[in-house]
């Protein structure tokens, strides 16, 4: 289920910074009357719910009973998708109309014939279309050992949702001493500044508690009780493992929406509890490959390594290294490649920069893979102002396609001329050239 006025389009982009409590206490309620006719309600972020509804389908006798039914209840401005898997889900929920669900049949011929631009905003899709591919079917057919090489972790898990293969996190056995729960108050706490102080404490004692055991949550339960005894919990979930912050924010939204509603929690709170599940092994040593069964038969696939793992890598290697060994980028403006990252020391804010000026004369898409601040010389040999063949190393390759030149004129006040820039194509790859006073330099190379 998706509300469109308080959800982003997609799913995988990062929450609104503004202050989101209203939203959910209005949510809260829609959540409430959902699950009045189905249990086990997960809210992904504030307008977005996945619902299983495999045992409601057979106890109502239908998707469209059942869809009519949540359709019926809730407020007016939701979207209803039915289908396998929350990406699938939601592709259809965008698709559906005020009250008019959107029921899919088969899943593999819906997300067949998506476009690339259901994966999301970025260069991966943009990436996909201008190698000629344009739908989900399209990217589920290529070989996903190609994919993963090319495209890293972000390429195979869009291979996987393109083929249908949307995998929650495999769920590991939770002792219950990984819960954490506040002290039974005598004084019920009613003030908001109070149960935000709680909120906070709760969720950095839980992953510290996980963290001692090398594990972070993909899914957290909150429950809280009141003064009159009355016990509510709802599930929280998250595509990544949650952190303190996120946590700590996810938890205090649900309370105060608790707090806010007439009759949620009466008299107060006296006590809170936390309960993860959906636990990742972080800081294990992860295979390379992990066994899936498929048609009765084992067959390997790569491992993903979660955010979690590569953020204690990086602390680790900043802690040996310093803290300007170990840096992170953010893209920005800028006519050549190299211009259009800016580094900065790992962990620290992102630099403010500017991304959305139209910079004439840039360099066209796709980006080199390896971009150099001071390209080295490279030779390149010219019949008729066109390149036949170029030095890559100690031999020469003959040039199979080229695109240019593009003209890119300097900074005359400083001193710097005009430059051609071309893109060259040989057996052994790609690279950008610039040339500059009738010389030659090697700025990119593509992958």
């Amino acid at each position: 289920m998706w509300y469109p006025e308080l959800a982003p389009k997609s799913a995988s982009q990062p929450a609104s910074p503004v202050d989101r409590s209203a939203d959910v206490r209005w949510f809260e309620a829609v959540v409430q009357t959902i699950e009045d006719l189905v249990p086990r309600v997960e809210v992904a972020e504030p307008g977005v719910a996945y619902v299983p509804v495999g045992g409601a389908v057979r106890y109502y006798g239908g998707e469209e009973v059942l869809a009519e039914k949540i359709a019926g209840a809730i407020p007016p401005g939701a979207r209803l998708g039915l289908a396998d898997g929350p990406f699938a889900a939601r592709q259809a929920a965008e698709r559906a109309g005020e009250n008019e669900p959107f029921i899919v049949e088969d899943t593999a011929s819906f997300l067949r014939d998506l476009e690339v631009d259901a994966l999301g905003p970025g260069e991966l899709a943009e990436t996909f279309r201008w190698l000629g591919v344009t739908t989900l079917g399209a990217l589920a057919r290529l070989p996903r050992e190609a994919i993963a090489s090319r495209f890293g972790v972000e390429g195979l898990t869009a291979h996987r949702l393109a083929a249908g293969e949307d995998r929650v996190p495999l769920p590991r056995s939770i002792p219950p001493e990984y819960a954490v729960e506040s002290c039974h108050y005598e004084e019920p706490l009613e003030l908001a500044e109070q149960v935000a102080f709680l909120t906070r404490n709760l969720a950095a004692q839980l992953l510290e508690r996980l963290a001692r055991e090398g594990m972070s949550p993909f899914r957290v339960m909150v429950e809280v009780e009141a003064a009159d005894g009355t016990v509510r919990q709802r599930t929280w979930r998250s595509t990544d493992p949650f952190t303190e912050h996120a946590l700590a924010e996810r938890v205090w939204w649900q309370v105060r929406a608790w707090i806010d509603t007439p009759g949620g929690i009466p008299g107060g709170v006296v006590r809170l509890r936390l309960d993860p599940s959906d636990l990742s092994g972080e800081g294990r040593q992860l295979p390379l490959l992990e066994p899936v069964e498929r048609d009765g038969a084992t067959t390997w696939q790569e491992v993903t390594i979660d955010r979690h793992d590569a953020e204690r890598a990086l602390s680790r290697a900043q802690a040996l290294v310093g803290p300007d060994a170990v840096l992170q980028a953010v893209p920005k403006g800028g006519r050549m490649p190299h211009e259009q990252v800016e580094w900065y020391p790992w962990g620290d804010r992102p630099p403010e920069v500017t991304t959305d000026a139209p910079w004439p004369g840039k360099v066209p898409p796709p980006s080199p893979a390896l971009a150099s601040p001071t390209p080295p010389p490279i030779e390149v040999e010219w019949d008729g102002g066109m390149p036949v063949r170029i030095r890559l190393g100690t031999r020469w390759e003959t040039v199979l396609s080229w695109s240019g030149p593009w003209r890119m004129v300097g900074r005359w006040w400083e001193g710097e001329g005009p430059a051609d820039r071309y893109q060259i194509v040989t057996s052994v790859g790609a690279v950008l050239c610039v040339v500059k006073d009738g010389r030659a330099y090697l700025a990119g190379v593509y992958d």
